[in-house]
């Protein structure tokens, strides 16, 4: 049996889930099953062993998670687990974890996740209290299985959950002493990205009769994927909102589309933007048709400048006003992530896709990169220093737009009389920096007053298991990704110069196409100074910071004022702290 990766829609109530269980997805804000979720939930909760072939972001852990906890009866289950998922790291196992915490919360599940890494002590306890689901990784699960503390005689579901990759690391060995310890009688679920020959006969070891799924991702053609800047930033879950608001302040977007996965999601994000001075309004299926286009209708007149979404709102929304997508929560599926970002950067238009990834993402980030072909850059949240600066430049190139705009000499020439009479009794310098704050304020808000603390993370390994781990795993996803030598900005580094060096900020970024090299070819052909002077030098979006020798800094900035890089007039100065 070989269902059809593009079955109809269908619904979570059509799939035979009970309302306990409905109503916890609801709250949740899923509001249609994916297609692996339509094929595979009937035949879960009808007791057959099932062969699925899916890749990461499909909604796998759904499929085997809510058919068992519909099998869950009330009253008292005893303390033996009667289903276990066997996954390949750690990580996999607080992720599907914390999947089954979240569905089975109205059925009472008892649940515990084994791994390596974390005290057995406590994963013991819990055993000897009672659980239901035992979600571990081979390593650890074998280690408390010859302990007995871990005992298999009552497990009626078995699942191998990214099988391919436990077999990859080495666990062949590990799985079938452990699937030898539960009983003939069990189901069996076996989930796989590829299907080598080791899946298949792995398979016709232990499954009986298995019904086959393959939901294969759909290669886009080059006119779905949008032409649009992607970056990544690794962030932990507690530090995205403040991370979320640095992007915001940076950017400055004209309009965005700010995605999170669940509708109760939506709405927390959406008082927190909104508490701290945006114009956010939500969007999700829990509105009805009016809501929503009063929402749509707000946002493209410039009303509201944050629409904060679940994916409904990346099914054929056009708003030319739009600039920027951000995706707070990575979606499902990488089909998805393509969805979202074609919300900018249509008609030619240019547009910013933004992702907040936490560590443990990783396998998420690296399939979307496969779907769209490409690297996504990661990038450190900007700090609060960055952002002033970029808020600064902004109100800098309104200034000098008007005053260089023919057409703004009358605006300018009503005010004249006044300025020439404060001229009289002010310092000119004062007078300026006074008008240039108040211009400041009026454009970009009042100052950054959040405390200056890095928020960005590091991407969790590659695979880190009980006891095994793959090194070549990692070295190729960070080879990929740049997630271990990726800035803020693009920096090129050198040896570190004798001498006190001072930083100076030039008010051009990437935007401009500005790049190290063409800073160093500034900096050592105007100055003279020569390449081994000066130290690093990062380019960021909208600006840059090189380090210079300090008795030689003020002789740079006036040298770069008379230059061009990249056909742009250089405007550079002592970077302010």
């Amino acid at each position: 049996m070989n269902p059809p990766s593009d079955s109809p829609e269908s619904s979570f109530a059509d799939l035979g889930i009970r309302p306990e269980l409905l109503a916890t997805l609801t709250a949740l804000g899923y509001e249609e099953p994916t297609p692996i979720q339509s094929a595979a939930i009937p035949m879960l909760i009808e007791g057959k062993d099932l062969l699925g072939q899916a890749a990461t972001g499909t909604g796998k852990t759904a499929s085997f998670a809510l058919p068992i906890l519909e099998k869950l009866t009330g009253g008292d289950r005893g303390k033996a687990p009667t289903s276990l998922v066997l996954v390949p790291t750690r990580e996999l196992a607080i992720q599907v974890s914390q999947a089954f915490h979240e569905y089975g919360r109205e059925v009472g599940t008892r649940l515990v996740a084994i791994y390596g890494g974390a005290p057995a002590r406590q994963q013991i306890d819990a055993l000897r209290r009672g659980v239901d689901v035992v979600v571990a990784t081979p390593g650890r699960a074998l280690d408390l299985c010859s302990r007995g503390s871990l005992v298999l005689d009552s497990i009626r579901t078995l699942v191998l959950d990214e099988a391919d990759e436990m077999l990859e690391m080495g666990f062949i060995e590990d799985i079938e002493s452990i699937i030898a310890l539960t009983p003939k009688s069990r189901q069996t679920v076996l989930f796989s990205a590829t299907m080598p020959k080791r899946i298949d006969k792995l398979a016709e070891r232990h499954l009986r009769d298995p019904q086959r799924i393959s939901i294969k991702s759909r290669e886009p053609s080059a006119d779905e994927i949008p032409r649009v800047r992607q970056i990544a930033y690794v962030v932990t879950r507690q530090n995205k909102a403040a991370a979320l608001g640095r992007l915001l302040d940076a950017e400055d977007p004209t309009a965005a589309i700010v995605f999170c996965r669940t509708r109760g999601g939506v709405d927390d994000l959406t008082d927190i933007l909104t508490a701290r001075g945006y114009q956010a309004e939500a969007l999700h299926g829990g509105l009805t048709q009016d809501q929503r286009t009063r929402v749509l209708g707000r946002l493209r007149s410039g009303a509201t400048e944050l629409l904060v979404a679940t994916d409904v709102a990346a099914r054929g929304l056009d708003i030319d006003v739009l600039s920027h997508v951000v995706n707070f929560d990575l979606p499902m599926s990488p089909e998805s992530y393509v969805h979202r970002i074609g919300r900018v950067g249509r008609a030619g238009r240019e547009g910013v896709a933004l992702s907040l990834v936490e560590p443990r993402e990783r396998r998420m980030l690296a399939s979307i990169e496969k779907l769209v072909g490409g690297r996504i850059r990661v990038e450190q949240v900007p700090t609060i220093t960055d952002v002033r600066q970029v808020r600064q430049q902004r109100t800098r190139d309104a200034v000098m737009t008007l005053i260089d705009e023919p057409d703004a000499q009358a605006r300018m020439d009503a005010n004249r009389e006044i300025v020439d009479e404060m001229l009289i009794s002010s310092d000119p310098y004062s007078l300026a920096l006074a008008a240039f704050t108040l211009a400041h304020e009026e454009l970009q808000g009042s100052a950054v007053d959040e405390a200056e603390h890095d928020l960005s993370a590091k991407m969790a390994p590659a695979s880190t298991s009980g006891s095994k781990t793959s090194s070549k795993g990692n070295s190729k996803f960070s080879s990929k990704t740049g997630s271990k030598s990726s800035t803020t900005s693009s920096t090129k580094k050198r040896e570190a110069p004798a001498g006190p060096m001072t930083r100076i900020f030039i008010a051009l970024g990437r935007k401009a196409g500005v790049t190290p090299g063409d800073l160093v070819g500034a900096i050592t052909g105007e100055a003279g100074l020569k390449g081994r002077d000066i130290g690093s030098i990062s380019v960021h979006e909208m600006f840059s910071i090189a380090e210079v020798p300090s008795e030689k800094a003020r002789k740079v900035i006036k040298s770069l004022q008379h230059t061009k890089i990249r056909g742009r007039k250089v405007n550079a100065r002592f970077e302010r702290d």
